[in-house]
């Protein structure tokens, strides 16, 4: 029987900081270093009465459609795809507007999965496959299968999970 895996979107195969980053730094003229973020979600480190901004970024329709790929996430998910039965989670609904965006991005970007694979949710708690690469640790509260976590700046002082570096990291730990 051929195992399961579930491989988040956001800050784990499609890069939304760096985006946020660059309209923040649009409408504001500030950027954050690596060092300013590290530990750190970038809602952290905003001042006060930026916060909310990145929420609204995150509802702008068309944010999340041109997000740039991490490296190697292309070719590394195409051969987990032969060895695995992939799917693609997120938490989508909590920016409703994203859901069409999401879609037309793995469309582009992973043209070797179908749409059978997309697992668009609420809460990934429902999510029982074998194995799961997400960024963040509450999603894997309820998962019973392995849990890798994709680091991440925000997560780097997470522990308690096996954690990938990056997708050359995911790729010599999965295939």
């Amino acid at each position: 029987m051929q195992l399961s895996i579930a491989i988040d979107m956001d800050e784990t195969i499609a890069d939304p900081i760096k985006k946020a980053r660059a309209w923040y730094y649009r409408d504001y003229g500030k950027t954050f270093t690596t060092e300013e973020l590290h530990g750190k979600t970038l809602s952290d480190i905003l001042p006060e009465e930026h916060k909310a901004k990145i929420k609204e970024y995150l509802n702008t329709p068309g944010f999340f459609r041109d997000l740039e790929i991490f490296p190697h996430a292309q070719e590394v998910v195409k051969e987990l795809n032969k060895k695995y039965k992939v799917y693609i989670l997120s938490a989508a609904m909590e920016f409703p507007s994203s859901l069409k965006d999401k879609y037309d991005w793995l469309q582009e970007f992973f043209p070797f999965l179908s749409w059978q694979q997309y697992c668009f949710c609420g809460d990934k708690s429902i999510a029982q496959t074998d194995i799961m690469i997400d960024d963040l640790t509450r999603n894997f509260t309820h998962f019973k299968g392995r849990a890798y976590l994709y680091h991440g700046h925000h997560n780097v002082h997470e522990t308690g999970y096996e954690r990938i570096m990056n997708w050359e990291d995911a790729a010599t730990k999965l295939l």
